[in-house]
C-alpha cells in the first residue's frame, strides 16, 4: 500500500522585523523573518477576543534577496511553503526545538498604507537544471481586457479595488 503524505503552509500576516539576509559558507543566500497572524473570536461570555500567531519564516536562494530588498516591518505577505523543525542541544543540556516555515513562493501584498501593490516571486523562476526562465518580452503574459462583473451582473468590479 503506497502512503501519502503533504507538509505544506500558507500564511498571510504582517512582517514583525526586518527581514535578516544572510550567506552560507559556500555563499548561498539566506533569508529569515517572522510573520503575525492572528484570529478573532468572542468567548462564551460574548468578550471578543484576539489571538496572535508568530511565525519563523525562511527563504533561500533567489527568493531569500528577493524577500530581502522587497519585504520590511509591517508589510503584509503571503508565504508558502513546508514546515521544518531543528533541534539543538547547548551547553546547559537542555534540548532545544525550532520550527519554521521554509517557504518556496511569497507575494507582497502591499506597503502598508497603499495596500496596491502586489508583487509576486517564487524559487520555481528556475529549471531543474538551475538556469534561470527567459526574461523579458518572451516571459510578459498578455493584459487581460475582460471586465469582470459583480454576481448580480449589474456592477462592474475593478480588479485594483480587491484588497489583497
Amino acid at each position: 500500500m503506497a502512503s501519502y503524505s503533504v507538509n505544506k503552509v500558507i500564511i498571510i500576516g504582517n512582517l514583525t522585523r526586518d527581514p535578516e539576509l544572510r550567506y552560507t559558507a559556500k555563499g548561498t543566500p539566506v533569508c529569515s523573518f517572522s510573520i503575525a497572524t492572528s484570529r478573532n473570536w468572542t468567548s462564551p461570555d460574548g468578550e471578543s477576543r484576539e489571538d496572535t500567531e508568530f511565525h519563523n519564516i525562511v527563504a533561500w536562494a533567489k527568493l531569500a534577496e528577493i524577500c530581502s530588498n522587497l519585504l520590511h516591518k509591517g508589510r503584509k505577505v503571503y508565504v508558502s511553503g513546508r514546515l521544518q523543525t531543528k533541534d539543538w542541544q547547548p551547553d546547559d543540556g537542555i534540548k532545544r526545538y525550532k520550527t519554521e516555515i521554509v517557504i518556496d513562493e511569497m507575494i507582497a501584498l502591499g506597503a502598508p498604507g497603499t495596500g496596491r501593490q502586489v508583487e509576486t516571486e517564487s524559487n520555481h523562476d528556475t529549471k531543474a537544471d538551475g538556469a534561470e526562465k527567459p526574461k523579458g518580452d518572451a516571459e510578459k503574459k498578455p493584459k487581460v481586457e475582460a471586465k469582470q462583473r459583480s454576481p448580480q451582473g449589474n456592477q462592474e468590479i475593478n480588479p485594483d479595488d480587491i484588497p489583497f
